[in-house]
């Protein structure tokens, strides 16, 4: 078996061993790569005992292999690993970001395309939250992107209920502790009140669990809609809610510094989405054809003269044009029609129809 167990013990080692057992990656990061599943569930796949390596069964993950060896997973062969791919998903409320809940309810899996591949999530989003999720095949993208230390801003649209000011939102921005956990500060700006309620955009660096959620109760406001509308350089943008987009390899490779060996991709567009009218603020009018201000033309927005049909310049208008109407159907000008028959009968029918030409 080609495949090396790095060696144990405190004594001296046999340099060839170590530079046998030093090629190859560790079995949990090539299972990863290969998109069966990221690291952690791949080493709990292999203490489970559903592992094999060139046939023999293993329940360790200190385990190195090659591109010679042969993986099987619960008695599948494991191909070889893909290149980094990633897809922006929007992501719907009600969803649980995990492959399987305890609970039975509907999972993000569940919801995706059939014609997708094994894809992990880059972090979560909670039950009741929306907007942009990541994801990808690749365990090790995975893991990159969720270290703090790529320290890559994430931004939300947060509905609230309450007047935030100024001075609430100050402990936010300088970082506040909330039952022992302290969160880092976060760039928090008020946009609009809108009744009772208020949207806020807050930015964070880091993505614990229902963080912002629980920072705003602590400052005395309720988050009642949540939406997240970028991850680093990668946006949410018009992709509409349940639309899953690939990202263009190159730009996976640009933004996270692979080297891949086909950067061209297969990558499909993002869907064009519906152009929408811009809102009217509140308290305003809105532009030309919304509600609260009239549609006014200018000087270049006058019709084009229209041609044939149209009437003359000094045309007889009112009562002289129809009595000009009328003298046309009497045959006498200025003669106004009377409502009354003539009593002279029209020409009688002969019966027959005009000569034909020779």
């Amino acid at each position: 078996m080609n495949a090396k167990t790095p060696p144990s013990g405190s004594g001296p080692q046999n340099p060839d061993t170590d530079a046998a057992a030093a090629k190859g990656d560790r079995i949990a990061k090539v299972l990863s790569r290969a998109g069966i599943a990221s690291r952690r569930e791949a080493e709990r796949m292999i203490e489970a005992g559903r592992v094999r390596v060139n046939g023999e069964q293993i329940t360790s993950p200190a385990l190195n292999v090659t591109p010679e060896d042969k993986i099987t997973v619960d008695n599948t062969p494991v191909g070889a690993p893909e290149p980094p791919r990633m897809w922006l998903y929007h992501k719907p409320a009600g969803l649980v970001t995990t492959a399987r809940d305890e609970k039975g309810r509907e999972t993000i899996f569940d919801a995706l395309p059939e014609d997708m591949p094994r894809v992990m999530t880059v972090g979560r989003l909670d039950l009741n939250s929306e907007g942009l999720l990541l994801l990808t095949n690749d365990g090790g993208v995975k893991r990159k992107l969720e270290l703090p230390s790529t320290g890559w801003l994430r931004r939300y649209r947060a509905r609230v209920n309450g007047r935030p000011t100024d001075e609430m939102l100050e402990p936010l921005r300088k970082g506040i502790t909330v039952e022992g956990e302290h969160f880092q500060p976060m760039d928090v700006t008020l946009d609009r009140q809108q009744g009772a309620n208020a949207w806020l955009t807050v930015g964070l660096r880091e993505g614990r669990n229902r963080e912002i959620r629980r920072a705003m109760e602590a400052v005395g406001l309720t988050v009642n809609r949540l939406i997240r509308i970028s991850y680093g350089p990668f946006q949410l943008g018009e992709l509409k809610i349940g639309e899953v987009e690939e990202l263009r390899r190159k730009v996976v490779r640009d933004q996270l510094g692979l080297e891949l060996e086909d950067p061209s991709g297969t990558a499909t567009k993002k869907p064009s989405g519906l152009r929408r009218p811009p809102r009217r603020k509140p308290g305003g009018f809105g532009g030309a054809g919304q509600p609260g201000l009239p549609v006014q033309r200018g000087e270049d927005d006058e019709p084009p003269p229209r041609r044939g049909g149209g009437k003359a310049k000094n045309a007889p208008r009112g009562k002289a044009a129809m009595g000009k109407a009328a003298g046309k159907a009497s045959g006498k000008p200025g003669a106004r029609p009377t409502g009354r028959p003539t009593g002279k009968p029209g020409p009688k029918p002969t019966g027959r129809g005009p000569k034909p030409r020779r």
